[in-house]
């Protein structure tokens, strides 16, 4: 049958999707009429031979495949794939669950079609599939799949253009067979053209009944005591669906893997009054009547409902290490020994119990447990190893101050920082060794500069860098330029203009570095004098006028200007560093000694940091 190849028991699957569908099913649903809508699970990537499901295309076992083929495949990403199609596995948890991948053809076309018979006239059905277009997202001029779903080769339902949303949705309706019709024709048609894109994934494709809600109340664990009293389970059935409805109560002794009838249970409801030890498992069916009761395609199924026996008597066997204590009631054993005791369980039992407890000698256990220093004093990369476990009762685990605990033989922690850490190691009956183990660390590479905090412009600065172990390689990094004072340059030399950060970072070719920096402030101090007064008169004091500066402070006299009491010029000079006493005005224009009397200036002077200042007043002429 081509069914068994891929549909799916859809009741059994839980699937991760949005929902497009059109009257959708509100109650609950009875079993899948298609009992491998998810298309089965296999280990190979491909299913082979040919199922031969989708009238009109063919079967490709060379993906991807081509328009108007299709596959069946666990994983499209272990293909060579196509730029724009996505990799993904199918729609359920299983990493091995197959799904149908369909490269549509260039004309429209049926790529799924069942009949399917036996069903009830009158009844609700849903048919609905997980459906995913195959495009990645940011893909753009690309066909968007279009699908329909029919019922007799009439349209029912049509899924419109597919998002492009890299998402598995379902889609599916609901209808209502006719009177008298008892089998139809599913199909699956592709409504847009072929070419590029168009490309879509199909999975856990779903037919089953839709009745009202049945529901068993309460949902939780129903707890009962072994000597206590049979309770009521009682059938709830809320909706209008169903005009005369019909019940059957079924009950599961292995944990819902098979069901069978409970007898008489066709009431809404019934006594468990099985009180021996175990856990049973309840369910009810329900239908419009009691002929469509007893077709599976016409039913639904309720929740399962779950009553546990707790036991009057128990027996446990344990063993623990000596040294250690067991609980049991309000005392702490530490002898090997029967115990018997009656306990209150939590849900009110009263139980009696038996404890064969044995208590083991302390095998000593014994471990090799080593810590790796850390490769630099401020990295977190210790390494803990622990190996060579010997004397441990089979199997025990490891863990290490607060981390999580690792399973033997053997354990590894790493990325650790600097420090002690407790080591513990617990077997399967407790007895423990206790540890502690460092990780150290390499002496730090200590930086220290030394220089001063505060200086005026123009001031030369010396830092010099102390480190307290050997380096491969250093740098400073500052915002002006320095000149090395030493073959290390480990001092050096420079004028700052404005305040500044100073650093110097040193390494070692394993990875270790050090740094430290100073903060320096600059006063903006401008050193710049012009006297009141001169006496051109050669004596060697004061025989010409002009600014005095002191460098580095300034850089030039971009202009010096000086002018008789009418404004006449008398004297000028350009871009120049004053360096001695001829340097300046000496009293004369023209090669002519001028009168005694008050003189105005103007000087605009550079300085180091490219600030130009401008300076006037006058000066007196003395003979």
């Amino acid at each position: 049958m081509v069914l068994r190849y891929f549909l799916l028991l859809s009741l059994l699957v839980t699937s991760v999707s949005s929902l497009y569908a059109q009257g959708t099913c509100e109650g609950n649903f009875g079993e899948n009429i298609f009992e491998a809508g998810d298309f089965g699970s296999g280990t190979a990537n491909l299913l082979i031979p040919d199922p031969g499901i989708a009238p009109g295309y063919q079967y490709s076992t060379s993906p991807p495949p081509n328009d108007g083929f299709y596959t069946i495949t666990n994983n499209t990403g272990l293909w060579n794939l196509f730029p724009s199609w996505l990799a993904i596995q199918d729609n359920s948890p299983d990493p091995n669950g197959y799904m149908m991948v369909v490269n549509a053809s260039f004309n429209e076309g049926v790529f799924y079609e069942q009949q399917v018979d036996g069903l009830c006239e009158n009844t609700l059905y849903e048919f609905s599939a997980d459906i995913i277009n195959l495009i990645k997202q940011p893909t753009i001029e690309h066909i968007r799949p279009n699908v329909s779903f029919l019922i007799n080769g009439d349209v029912r339902y049509t899924t419109g253009q597919l998002p492009q949303d890299e998402t598995w949705n379902t889609y599916g309706f609901t209808f209502t067979t006719d009177p008298g019709q008892t089998e139809i024709t599913l199909t699956l048609r592709n409504n847009a053209p072929g070419g590029i894109g168009n490309d879509l994934a199909l999975d856990n494709i779903s037919f089953r009944a839709c009745g009202p809600e049945a529901f068993i109340l309460p949902e939780e664990i129903e707890n009962i005591c072994e000597d206590g009293n049979p309770i009521s389970l009682n059938a709830t059935v809320a909706g209008d669906q169903y005009d005369n409805p019909a019940v059957k109560w079924q009950i599961s002794y292995d944990e819902g893997q098979t069901w069978e009838d409970v007898p008489g249970g066709n009431t809404i409801t019934i006594l468990h009054s099985e009180l021996s030890e175990g856990f049973y498992y309840y369910r009810f069916l329900v239908a419009n009547s009691v002929t469509n009761l007893q077709n599976s395609k016409c039913r639904i199924v309720s929740n399962v409902k779950v009553v546990y026996v707790q036991p009057k008597f128990f027996t446990i066997n344990d063993t623990i290490c000596q040294g250690n204590g067991y609980a049991f009631g309000l005392e702490l054993l530490e002898q090997t020994g029967t115990y018997i005791d009656s306990l209150i369980s939590s849900i009110g039992c009263d139980s009696i119990v038996t404890l064969n407890l044995e208590v083991v000698p302390d095998p000593m256990i014994v471990a090799q447990v080593t810590g790796d220093t850390t490769s630099c004093a401020d990295s977190n990369d210790g390494v803990i190893s622990v190996t060579a476990i010997e004397n441990a009762y089979l199997p025990f685990s490891i863990a290490l101050s607060d981390l999580e605990e690792t399973p033997g033989p053997s354990a590894t922690f790493d990325g650790l920082p600097p420090g002690n850490y407790a080591v513990r190691i617990t077997d399967r009956l407790g007895c423990v060794l206790e540890d502690t183990v460092t990780i150290d660390s390499p002496i730090p590479i200590v930086v220290t500069l030394d220089g001063p905090e505060s200086i005026e412009l123009g001031d030369e600065v010396i830092i010099y860098a102390e480190v307290n172990q050997p380096v491969d390689a250093a740098v400073w990094s500052l915002p002006v330029e320095f000149e090395c004072l030493d073959t290390d340059c480990q001092t050096i030399q420079l004028f700052p203009i404005s305040a500044s950060t100073i650093t110097y970072e040193v390494s070692q070719t394993g990875g270790c570095s050090g740094i430290d920096s100073i903060q320096l402030a600059v006063e903006e101090v401008r050193r710049v004098y012009l006297p009141t007064a001169f006496s051109p008169n050669d004596d060697g004091r004061n025989d010409t006028f002009r600014p005095f500066v002191v460098t580095p402070n300034v850089q030039a006299v971009a202009s010096f200007q000086v002018f008789d009491r009418w404004g006449g010029l008398v004297y000028k000079r350009s871009d120049y560093l004053p360096q001695s006493t001829s340097d300046g005005w000496d009293g004369t224009a023209r090669g002519e000694k001028l009168d005694v009397g008050q003189y105005t200036y103007v000087a605009k002077v550079l300085f180091i940091d490219g600030v130009i200042k401008a300076y006037s007043g006058s000066v007196r002429l003395i003979r």
